[in-house]
């Protein structure tokens, strides 16, 4: 079975209302090349000066701004769409959970994660600081879906770190890891496209990584490279830097085939 697939690629601010109208053109640009299921970067609706201010437009579960223009996106597009991450309120007022939420061609939503793994790194090199915990509360959930393109697991960003999380999603049935991020420049220069092929590879999955790409009003600059790589390790598509959308196609077929054929899964031994 085979399905065209998009990551969106988005250079997202510190003013909600722009982000959804950059967001909403580029799901445009990728159905009109046919794709059925759409995946949205971390932070696509906001990213803030500073880290708290994400506080200030987080959202009831259920319920928002940013929900619903999601919903209706998918529902008017007749389309999956996968949205990245926003910041949906939990029991500490003073924290939100960075949240993918999973919409299908109905606009209803069909499934929530929280990203687990957060980012607490200090680049000395480059005066790069980063403490993703004073401000998120963390998830504990593995979460598999199932949609008409296969079984899809949901990670985000710094997430792509732990091939642990990932053996989980593939032991739970994922045909597809999808990955949305907002990676550093730093980073990114160096393990971006090297994690996610390992990913791809070790689990026999499609991947579908969608990136943050360029310089934020904040001053912060996101590696790009949004792409989405074959079972095999083959980048299918990839975006370099600006705002965009790679399109391509997965086979499920081709993940069967190729589980059989390379049967690595069997092989383990620890």
């Amino acid at each position: 079975m085979t399905s065209k697939v998009a990551a969106i690629q988005m250079v997202s601010c510190s003013a909600v209302g722009p982000n959804l109208m950059t967001m909403q053109l580029l799901v445009k640009q990728a159905v009109d090349q046919g794709a059925q299921l759409i995946v949205l970067p971390e932070n696509f609706a906001f990213m803030g000066k500073t880290p708290q201010d994400t506080l200030l437009i987080k959202e009831t579960f259920g319920s928002g701004r940013i929900q619903d223009f999601v919903a209706k996106c998918a529902q008017t597009n007749g389309i999956w769409i996968i949205a990245g991450t926003l910041p949906l309120a939990t029991d500490d007022p003073n924290k939100i959970s960075n949240a993918t939420l999973v919409y299908n061609s109905d606009g209803q939503r069909v499934a929530r994660y929280d990203k687990i793994h957060l980012f607490d790194v200090f680049l000395g090199g480059v005066s790069e600081v980063y403490q993703e915990s004073s401000y998120v509360k963390p998830g504990n959930q593995v979460v598999v879906i199932e949609s008409p393109f296969g079984k899809i697991g949901l990670s985000v960003c710094y997430d792509l770190r732990f091939p642990e999380l990932y053996r989980q999603l593939r032991e739970k049935g994922a045909d597809i890891l999808v990955v949305p991020s907002a990676f550093t420049a730093t980073t990114g220069r160096m393990h971006w496209r090297t994690l996610l092929r390992t990913r791809a590879i070790e689990n026999q999955c499609y991947v579908i990584a969608p990136n943050q790409g360029g310089v934020h009003d904040n001053g912060r600059e996101t590696h790009g490279h949004s792409m989405i790589i074959g079972p095999w390790g083959i980048v299918m598509g990839c975006k370099e830097v600006g705002i965009g959308a790679v399109v391509a196609d997965i086979d499920l077929i081709r993940i069967q085939v190729l589980r059989e054929e390379f049967p690595v899964w069997n092989h383990r031994r620890l």
